[in-house]
């Protein structure tokens, strides 16, 4: 499905704070930035063996490419497909940088109080599946708007492209735990910080 609907009930993620949940092979869950200007961090592990994580370097490879929209597939580190994009309304997300952390505000930072960050507002929520700490990686960072330049492999951080209800839907390929944050990074998000939305069907 390829659109936001009243069918599925919308779950609400408040500003800087992240859940996790079940997703079964064949279901879909859809990302929405309800109000704009918002990142959320997307992080899947498998339900059979939580080691089996969603992998940046495997995805990129095989996609070849930095940016995935609407039909690339994404891979676990055992190289299977994880999730799939079936429907995209912005077409830039990040996949190439690290959930923020208590790190990142400490050395990326000056002015701003210390903060678990993505980083550690997933590793609250999926602890209770066995998912330690040191092993949460590149999350897929819906909306996150990050250019990159083709001559020097710099690249900046921008506010994202979502507009007001944009969205985002991914079907899972096999049965899943996700994380998902309303990312806490000033910088990704343009200085503010608003819910994320999701839904399930």
């Amino acid at each position: 499905m390829s659109d936001t609907t009243t069918s599925a009930e919308t779950f609400s993620i408040p500003p800087r704070s992240g859940v996790a949940f079940e997703l079964k092979a064949g279901q879909e869950l859809t990302v929405i930035d309800p109000l704009g200007g918002q990142v959320a961090d997307l992080l899947t592990a498998s339900k059979a063996d939580v080691r089996e994580m969603l992998s940046s370097g495997r995805t990129l490879d095989y996609a070849e490419r930095i940016y995935l929209t609407t039909g690339d597939k994404l891979y676990s580190n055992r190289s299977n497909v994880m999730l799939e994009i079936v429907a995209d309304t912005v077409g830039r997300h990040d996949f190439l940088l690290t959930p923020c952390s208590e790190a990142t505000f400490r050395l990326c930072y000056d002015n701003e109080p210390s903060h678990p960050g993505c980083h550690g507002n997933l590793a609250g929520a999926l602890a209770p599946y066995g998912i330690a700490d040191d092993a949460i990686p590149v999350a897929f960072n819906c909306f996150m708007n990050v250019p990159v330049d083709g001559a020097t492999g710099t690249f900046k951080v921008l506010p994202p492209l979502s507009q007001p209800g944009d969205h985002i839907v991914f079907k899972a390929h096999m049965d899943l735990v996700v994380g998902l944050t309303a990312c806490s990074a000033p910088a990704s998000n343009g200085g503010t910080f608003k819910p994320i939305h999701y839904q399930i069907r």
